[in-house]
């Protein structure tokens, strides 16, 4: 206590608290320094306690690090529109040790999972994004500094969508390309404005889909949620495939659903029928065409990383969770009821699903419907 009395520093409250003239700094790194302004001096450890410290993790979301034209680092909080020259980790500083890595549950939301990451040096196409679960990745990846491509077939909702992410940062790196999936035109085209934007690709993220539509035929000639939840993205990928292999590491997520396990692919003989994959109209039931195209997601998903990991590809597929409120049941009012009865008890928010992947295996292989 005399030595504490000497150096000044018995009137602090806490053992934390720094004696008069000492103030906490950080580095650009996040390691913590103090400075003594009445000596001139700094040190890493603690001028009461000896022990060094550094900040958790990196800046909270909406902060963003910047240097003045003196060389001093600064920090800005793009929500509150200010600025200052603490750092805000500096609240949630550690001991220099192992931090335990976090546990996630299914209260988690998408920007938590992605706390701490950046990834400016990342792009990312999302299809579908402008709504649902397609809206929620693109915008959690946007304001985590990715480059996000929406690939979307409403223009005008699409752009919406990508305002509505630059209105939170202005810094947001989003743009919109048209994509409709029920057209594999539309999907080639689609390829080819990307290729031309000479942008590499890390992140593919197959969502878009649709369910409990009324039987119709694309301009291609296949049942219509078979070709929209599938095969435009099958082609997509093997359209982008190059690009990705240039890119790698890269990764396709391709987002199917539990009911794949409530159909198959087999005729009334036990044999693989194709043709059930785009049946007639007086065989056509859109939950059953949803559920068969959801299995080829996961089927496609498993060979293709089977056939493209070697080259730098990881390939994915995840089931969203069960009830998750999204517009994809717009065709069917009965749906469309049972969404709204089950929204107070859904999330909104799905990145977790995507951030936390874990390949879906499956026994079956795709050799035939790949070839």
């Amino acid at each position: 206590m005399a030595a504490l009395k000497y150096a000044g520093m018995e009137d602090t409250d806490s053992e934390d608290e720094l004696p008069p003239g000492w103030e906490e700094r950080s580095t650009k790194d996040g390691w913590v320094y103090y400075a003594n302004h009445e000596e001139m001096k700094t040190q890493w450890e603690h001028p009461k306690t000896g022990k060094k410290k550094r900040c958790a993790g990196a800046l909270p979301y909406g902060w963003e690090q910047e240097t003045d034209d003196k060389g001093q680092i600064f920090y800005v909080d793009h929500i509150n529109k200010r600025k200052t020259y603490f750092d805000p980790r500096q609240a949630f500083t550690v001991e220099d040790m192992q931090v335990k890595p976090k546990r996630y549950d299914g209260n988690t939301g998408a920007l938590e999972i992605l706390h701490g990451q950046d990834l400016s040096d990342k792009v990312i196409i999302v299809t579908g994004a402008n709504s649902g679960i397609g809206f929620e990745t693109a915008r959690s990846f946007a304001l985590h500094g990715a480059h996000v491509i929406l690939a979307c077939r409403n223009q005008s909702r699409a752009s919406k969508a990508a305002s509505l992410i630059m209105g939170e940062w202005s810094k947001a790196r989003v743009e919109v390309l048209p994509l409709d999936l029920a057209s594999l035109r539309s999907v080639r085209q689609f390829a080819e404005l990307f290729k031309a934007t000479k942008l590499p690709l890390h992140v593919l993220v197959c969502n878009a889909a649709v369910c409990s539509q009324p039987w119709r035929l694309t301009e291609d000639g296949f049942e219509s949620t078979f070709q929209i939840c599938h095969l435009g993205h099958f082609l997509l990928v093997q359209l982008l495939q190059d690009v990705l292999r240039l890119s790698a590491p890269a990764r396709v997520v391709v987002v199917s659903s539990e009911s794949h396990r409530f159909t198959d692919l087999l005729d009334s003989c036990g044999n693989l029928d194709l043709d059930l994959l785009s049946p007639p109209q007086k065989n056509y039931w859109s939950l059953l065409a949803y559920n068969r195209a959801k299995l080829c997601n996961l089927l496609f998903s498993s060979e293709l990383h089977r056939r493209m990991s070697p080259h730098g590809i990881c390939c994915n597929a995840l089931h969203p969770g069960n009830m998750m409120f999204t517009s994809i049941h717009r065709s069917w009012w009965l749906l469309t009821l049972l969404f709204s009865l089950a929204r107070p008890f859904t999330k909104s928010m799905y990145l977790l699903l995507i951030c936390n992947l874990c390949v879906l295996q499956s026994n079956i292989r795709l050799m035939l419907i790949c070839r």
